[in-house]
């Protein structure tokens, strides 16, 4: 296996843990919210609730309603690069227990 075929499919495994992380949140703040993740502009505009999730967070806080923000105070959004960043620390972990 070649050097990018071993990073394409680590981008992969990363990217498979990042989307269950992903949907385990909403699932879990759309439970905390009883489904009230928008506030009154992003219900006008039709935004999505998944979508508050994965972008920035100034276009998450701009429409989510109060209770997403105070569930987001306890169970923060986790963006790609953040968990990116995690996942390739944790992985570094793994490989240097592994050569010892």
């Amino acid at each position: 296996m070649s050097i990018i075929d071993d990073a394409f499919a680590a981008w992969r495994e990363c990217r498979g843990e990042y989307d269950d992380t992903l949907y385990a949140q909403y699932e879990a703040a759309e439970e905390a919210t009883n489904g009230a993740m928008l506030n009154a502009r992003g219900r006008r505009k039709g935004v999505d609730p998944f979508s508050l999730f994965m972008g920035n967070e100034t276009r998450a806080l701009a429409y989510a309603s109060e209770e997403l923000v105070e569930h987001w105070e306890s169970h923060p959004r986790i963006t790609f690069a953040k968990f990116e960043r995690q996942w390739l620390a944790q992985r570094e972990i793994e490989l240097m227990e592994g050569a010892a």
